[in-house]
């Protein structure tokens, strides 16, 4: 699915990130194929993957961000277990390895501060070895730039992508896709 993937992302770049029950009702209607889950806990997660997958949705959990998982790998077999999950989302190169081994599409994050991090990317992605990456924040399209010619992997531009212009700058920058949490712009 790593092709299709890339396909859909380059058919459809606007990926809608969810942070609440709202997010999450409002997105079943939306356009976009592809969701970002960046909430919920050990007890719903399940339930909402299902409903984004009701709606024909291609589901990514954020594992980071969920509540009463730690950052252990058996986390990754839980979600393969329990959840018709798609992909993973982390900023850990070592959840992001494990969910591959567990078949999951994958996503590493990275946010992107200074010129450590930027400088560090090599060394996390050949650990990890994700489908695509994401580098946070995703409204610096010099900095989307210098990543498309540090990386050969799609990267998808999230975090204070916020309007028409940043979604605009972020992909001719070079970002095959851009995810946001903002719902003005999933539908542009």
């Amino acid at each position: 699915m790593s092709n299709d993937l890339y396909e859909i992302l380059e058919n459809s770049p606007i990926i809608a990130g969810i942070k609440d029950d709202k997010g999450l009702n409002t997105v079943l209607t939306s356009d976009c194929e592809i969701v970002f889950i960046l909430y919920g806990n050990v007890l719903n997660i399940s339930d909402i993957v299902q409903k984004l997958k009701d709606h024909g949705k291609i589901t990514f959990i954020d594992v980071d961000l969920i509540d009463g998982f730690s950052n252990k790998e058996i986390v990754i077999q839980y979600l393969k277990e329990r959840t018709q999950a798609d992909g993973i989302l982390s900023a850990k190169a070592s959840m992001i390895k494990a969910a591959k081994v567990h078949g999951f599409l994958t996503v590493h994050r990275f946010f992107l501060i200074d010129s450590f991090s930027f400088h560090n990317l090599d060394k996390q992605i050949q650990i990890s070895q994700p489908d695509c990456i994401e580098i946070l924040p995703g409204a610096m399209p010099k900095v989307i730039s210098w990543v498309i010619e540090k990386v050969k992997l799609p990267v998808i531009a999230g975090g204070l992508v916020c309007e028409k212009d940043d979604v605009v700058a972020a992909l001719k920058a070079g970002a095959t896709a851009i995810s946001s949490t903002n719902i003005e712009v999933w539908s542009l």
